[in-house]
């Protein structure tokens, strides 16, 4: 039988050409037609992108090996595939410089007050908008020291910040001043000016942020979200910056996409938002294939497993 690849993602001819390659006795089927999916999906071995279209096309199916397009895998099936010892491989890595821009960006705007002069640029209204407040010398507390998280301190040194970190293990990585385990949140959120919240969505990570954190952050203190919605409970986070519990935040993800339209954070001044593209570059597609899909394919077809960004289904990510 021909073996298949199912590509769900529209991928240039450049990055076709080295998987045809590797792939030349393969089916190898590039489609972003959600009919053809339906179609192809119960007879691919490998899918490289994934649809929560194609869950109903797992059952019974040839499917061995799925390469996710993002980094964040919680939108798929993950108990089925754990069950069908089926590969989920994720786009980790490929994020780094965009969403550290973006974190950047979101930090900068908020201390500059950008975001007031450019709404004041729509009225051609002349105001100094209290600006007063500066990046540098702060204290960074960074929650998530994978790639997005290294990238962003290794930034934030320029700037002169203090960095602290915030992972599972609490083991002590480049760029950071010191390292505090998943345990010890309450200890590092009094200390920082500035939040950032770079975490995948977990059964550990899901609420993470409630009325009890904000009240322990400064009240000078920014929160920046470009994880998960879920990780910050929405409701804490308006009254937190309603009452002058934290200045304000920069969020990139929510618990609902698209923002319901009536949702508070519209039309909140103390508020940036960005409609979940922190992570949009134009060299996103070149980075999955050339950095993850290709070598973890070279690896699967020398009869191993792939070896990149493999997701640990007990750990969610």
């Amino acid at each position: 039988m021909t073996r298949t690849l199912l590509i769900t993602e529209k991928l240039s001819k450049q990055l076709l050409e080295p998987i045809q390659q590797l792939l030349s006795d393969w089916r190898i089927i590039a489609s972003t037609d959600r009919d053809v999916w339906q179609q192809e999906a119960p007879h691919a071995e490998i899918i490289a992108g994934w649809h929560p279209k194609l869950s109903a096309a797992l059952e019974g199916s040839t499917l061995r090996w799925i390469q996710a397009w993002s980094a964040g895998v919680n939108s798929l099936p993950l108990a089925t595939l754990q069950q069908r010892h089926t590969i989920l491989t994720n786009a980790v890595g490929v994020h780094a410089y965009p969403i550290s821009e973006t974190i950047f960006a979101l930090m900068l705007g908020l201390t500059r007050n950008l975001h007031t002069y450019v709404s004041q640029q729509r009225e051609k209204r002349w105001h100094h908008g209290n600006l007063k407040l500066e990046l540098h010398g702060k204290t960074l507390g960074m929650l998530g020291v994978g790639a997005i998280g290294s990238e962003t301190a290794k930034i934030a040194k320029a700037f002169g910040m203090t960095v602290l970190g915030y992972r599972h293990s609490g083991q002590r990585a480049d760029h950071f001043d010191h390292m505090y385990t998943t345990d010890e949140l309450h200890q590092l959120l009094p200390q920082c000016d500035y939040v950032v919240a770079a975490l995948p969505s977990t059964e550990a990570t899901q609420q993470l942020f409630g009325e009890k954190e904000f009240a322990l952050m400064k009240q000078s203190a920014f929160l920046i979200n470009v994880g998960r919605g879920d990780l910050i409970d929405e409701g804490a986070l308006v009254h937190a910056l309603q009452n002058g519990t934290i200045l304000g935040a920069g969020l990139d993800v929510f618990a609902v996409e698209p923002l319901p339209q009536e949702h508070p954070f519209w039309n909140m001044p103390n508020v940036i938002l960005t409609p979940h593209t922190a992570g949009s570059t134009e060299h996103y597609n070149e980075r999955v294939v050339h950095d993850i899909f290709l070598p973890n394919l070279q690896n699967y077809l020398n009869d191993a497993s792939p070896n990149i960004n493999v997701v640990d289904y007990s750990k969610g990510y």
